[in-house]
């Protein structure tokens, strides 16, 4: 876990007597960060929120944060330079800790383009807490989908800098889940990600059947 170091020597770490373990313990399931990344309709929003409606069901707590919504409020003044990439993914990842140490399952869908931010993200929070989804779709089949209109516009010119198009996407080498996306059904896909925090002991497997 790596902790950046504030500008002003005058900031001081205030520790709590509320542990993140208490917490946990409190809500009756361990926290974790479930980092899902993929191109612009791969379904990273809509797999995130599916799974978080189960989890819910299930009596985690849990927060979804989304690439645009965040965009309309804590990174609102960014955008979509590879600077500005940078810098989101970094207040994400430092956010994300936040709730981490609070003992929720927060799931992230942001493209998050580059391995190395999602690398410093990772460096953040201890082994094990960070677990990345891939949301493996081709581009074709998201340019099929094409949700927004996004990737038309990008063709045409009218978005600059667009993953996918005119700005790269680095697959990731070795994700915790690969969930096919582009093919697997939305079911399915929600399975494979509970199964796996299950094997972790993040859920029950009885409490996934539960909510079936």
């Amino acid at each position: 876990m790596s902790i950046q170091t504030p500008k002003s020597s005058n900031v001081v770490w205030q520790p709590t007597p509320v542990t993140r373990l208490s917490r946990e313990e409190k809500n009756g399931h361990k926290g974790a960060i479930l980092w899902f990344t993929g191109l612009s309709g791969a379904g990273k929003s809509t797999l995130a929120l599916a799974v978080e409606e189960r989890l819910h069901e299930m009596g985690c707590h849990t927060m979804v944060l989304d690439g645009d919504n965040v965009r309309h409020g804590l990174c609102g003044d960014l955008g979509f330079s590879n600077e500005d990439r940078e810098e989101n993914i970094r207040r994400i990842g430092e956010l994300a800790k936040l709730f981490l140490d609070a003992g929720i399952v927060v799931l992230t869908a942001f493209i998050s383009p580059f391995q190395a931010d999602r690398d410093k993200g990772r460096s953040l929070v201890d082994k094990g807490d960070f677990i990345e989804v891939y949301c493996d779709c081709s581009l074709a089949v998201c340019e099929e989908r094409d949700v927004k209109g996004l990737y038309k516009k990008a063709r045409d010119g009218v978005i600059k800098e667009f993953t996918g198009i005119s700005s790269p996407y680095e697959a990731p080498a070795n994700p915790e889940l690969n969930v096919d996306t582009g093919s697997v059904s939305l079911e399915k896909s929600v399975e494979q990600v509970l199964e796996y925090l299950a094997d972790k002991g993040i859920c029950s497997k009885e409490s996934i059947e539960a909510t079936k």
